[in-house]
């Protein structure tokens, strides 16, 4: 089996993307390893390479500070590293009535969840093309389906990274390239605590981080576009959510992040 190549993935220090560092490592790829817990990627570097001898790389940088990317890709070059895929994991959300939050924490979250992603794949992408070759995994949301009230920025930024992602992904189709846009439901992780989102029902079912995770590699692996893994919520988001009238997916969506408790 061919092995993998290296791949760097940002928020790497825990939930899906610390799955995805151990899916790719396992099957024999090196890797990039890059969140703002510098002690727990040194934790998670150690774990991958004494189990599955691969060389880990740790580069902690916080994705809402606008020159972070910026400095990641010149690290990466200074070193000689060649990223072969590409998997901009980070993402974070918040609730409450958009008037009503922090300005600041909005704006953050578009840099994160947006502005570094996108800078990031501009700096690799080209490297991609040189070598006719490579993978880029954009973790989205099903959130990106529809508008969410009472999480305005954060499905707006989702929305975002699912179209970008098909749209480069038809640009570079001619050039050996894939690009797909997972888009999950609940996941747990932290997320939930970090985002404000205790309370909310939708949460209580949420899908292990792992098993979001396995999906979303596969996904990649086979170039799809956009991935949903529940099977249920594909069938609304594609097929029911499009044709309702928008006023109703509003107050819908708008239920959904409730809180009840």
């Amino acid at each position: 089996m061919t092995q993998p190549g290296i791949a760097l993935i940002t928020g790497a220090s825990s939930g899906i993307g610390l799955e995805l560092a151990r899916i790719h490592a396992q099957k024999g790829g090196s890797l990039v390893l890059v969140a703002r817990s510098k002690d727990k990627l040194e934790k998670l570097k150690l774990e991958l390479e004494n189990q599955y001898h691969i060389s880990a790389t740790v580069i902690n940088e916080d994705l809402s500070d606008p020159e972070s990317a910026k400095r990641i890709f010149d690290k990466t070059q200074k070193m000689g590293i060649v990223v072969d895929t590409l998997i901009n994991n980070a993402g974070f959300g918040g609730h409450g009535l958009f008037h009503s939050r922090s300005l600041t924490a909005e704006q953050d979250m578009i840099q994160v969840n947006i502005t570094s992603l996108t800078n990031l794949t501009h700096y690799y992408i080209a490297g991609m093309v040189e070598r006719n070759g490579g993978r880029i995994l954009n973790v989205s949301s099903g959130a990106s389906f529809m508008p969410g009230p009472l999480q305005a920025v954060y499905y707006a930024t989702k929305a975002y990274v699912t179209s970008f992602t098909q749209a480069i992904s038809e640009e570079v189709s001619d050039k050996n390239i894939t690009a797909t846009a997972l888009c999950p439901g609940a996941v747990e992780t932290g997320f939930v605590k970090a985002g404000n989102l205790d309370g909310i029902d939708v949460w209580k079912n949420a899908k292990s981080a792992k098993s979001v995770a396995i999906y979303g590699y596969k996904a990649m692996e086979q170039g799809k576009l956009v991935a949903v893994n529940e099977r249920l919520a594909s069938f609304v988001l594609n097929w029911i959510v499009p044709v309702l009238p928008r006023k109703t997916v509003l107050k819908m969506s708008r239920q959904s992040m409730e809180k009840t408790s």
